[in-house]
């Protein structure tokens, strides 16, 4: 009997005993092609040798230094190689173990960092619907995925949302792309003036929406409307690339492709690709500077920031999205896994939408194509998806509420970088089955 406890205590999982490339392999040797990285993590596949040798070497020189007596060679050298390709305006970086450590880290940060410019009046943040922050208190609270913060919501600090870039479903008639855009940034300068301006610390936002929405990226005009309103109102404009970042979307950050930068941005998932746990939240040196000059003490912390063996590992494979060409790969396999997901699904009568940036993909599941009605949310579709692809040998990321948090499925797609051709046909043909059986 095993007494660990399982996400689901209903459905114990097989046990993994190993990972090669885009493989995992089960106790009884079933292969599973992993199509969504896990939860996009595993950018770089399974068993890299230079991330693994860099994690035994430095666990034989230093494996742990407390990061309230010391720095290390890891953290220093992970931090200016993030710096070098950050976003302009991005000057620090402070490590945590994860996403939503990372973005508990930036929701402080930003509240201190108005007590410390004198605007201790500032206490509201506003996100959106359909998004995902993480599942510790703050996060889930500015998150907007609704099954999820249901349970806890007399926990949570209270959040503003406004709706979602969503243009497959928000888009009007006669609209173009652009003022579609517009139309729902604006949102976002009509909820600070209900709150109320002078109130608000920031707007919390993932470039491309990735588990609730499933890959859902903004339409062209849209981010930069949002940078504009965030200036005008003196509020701060917080990204979370846990998800999207870390070359994921074609580019090393998401935010590249929108042209802005932000004042704080959230990475995890893709910067450790799995082998140590680690995130991290990067902020602008107008911000560090805020808190050097004034307290000079950002009031937080946890145990395990700036490990050494997890920087370390990090390194390598940052090292392997830059100046390795990983992150030009994602871009042009993502092109062709696109090309492949629209030419066997782009007219199947249950898919509305193919939609993503990079490797980086979704695929909304309709019970009619024409009008996009769903699925009813009690035949739980999405669940049958993973069920039936796990069987067929395939690891995809399907959800359910993707519409309101209660109606909609989808299928989210993330593969390593190092997918080959081969894969791409693989993981198609192993969907398209999936979906012959359950739809």
């Amino acid at each position: 009997m095993s007494h660990v406890f399982p996400r689901h205590t209903k459905a114990p999982p097989p046990l993994a005993l190993r990972g090669e490339g885009v493989y995992l392999y089960d106790a009884d040797g079933k292969a599973y092609l992993d199509g969504s990285g896990g939860a996009a993590v595993s950018c770089l596949g399974h068993s890299d040798a230079e991330v693994i040798a860099a994690v035994r070497g430095q666990v034989g020189r230093l494996a742990f230094a407390h990061t309230g007596f010391f720095t290390s060679e890891p953290a220093e050298a992970l931090a200016d190689r993030l710096i070098a390709h950050a976003p302009e305006g991005i000057e620090r970086v402070y490590f945590v173990s994860g996403g939503s450590e990372a973005v508990e880290a930036a929701l402080k940060l930003a509240r201190q960092y108005f007590i410390e410019v004198g605007q201790p009046q500032r206490r509201h943040f506003i996100a959106r619907r359909q998004s995902y922050h993480g599942n510790t208190l703050g996060a889930l609270a500015t998150g907007g995925n609704e099954w999820r913060r249901e349970p806890f919501a007399p926990l949570m600090i209270e959040t503003s949302h406004i709706a979602p870039c969503y243009e497959y479903r928000g888009r009007q008639a006669g609209e173009s792309a652009e003022d579609y855009g517009l139309r729902v940034a604006d949102e976002l300068e009509a909820e600070l003036h209900r709150l109320g301006p002078d109130t608000v610390i920031a707007f919390v936002a993932e470039p491309v929406v990735g588990a609730t929405a499933g890959a859902m990226p903004a339409v062209p005009g849209y981010f930069k409307r949002v940078r504009e309103i965030c200036d005008r109102h003196g509020i701060l404009l917080i990204l979370d690339e846990v998800m999207c970042g870390m070359g994921r979307t074609g580019s090393f950050f998401a935010s590249e492709q929108e042209g802005i930068s932000p004042d704080i941005v959230t990475i995890a998932k893709g910067l450790g690709a799995g082998y140590q746990p680690i995130g991290a939240m990067l902020c602008s040196g107008r911000i560090y500077d805020a808190i050097e000059g004034g307290s000079g003490f950002f009031q937080h912390g946890h145990t395990y920031i700036g490990h050494p063996t997890a920087c370390a590992a990090a390194d390598v494979v940052v090292t392997k999205l830059t100046d390795g060409g990983l992150t030009e790969r994602a871009r042009v396999m993502g092109d062709r896994l696109e090309a492949a997901l629209k030419d066997a699904f782009g007219q199947h009568p249950h898919i509305g939408d193919i939609r993503g940036r990079g490797l980086f993909r979704g695929l909304e599941i309709v019970a009619d194509r024409e009008t996009k009605r769903p699925f009813a949310p009690e035949r739980a579709v999405h669940k049958a998806v993973k069920k039936k692809a796990f069987e067929n040998g395939l690891i995809c990321y399907p959800m359910g509420g993707t519409i309101d948090g209660r109606l909609g499925d989808h299928v989210l797609l993330a593969p390593p970088f190092i997918l080959e051709d081969a894969h791409i046909d693989e993981l198609v043909g192993k969907l398209s089955a999936t979906f012959d059986a359950v739809l």
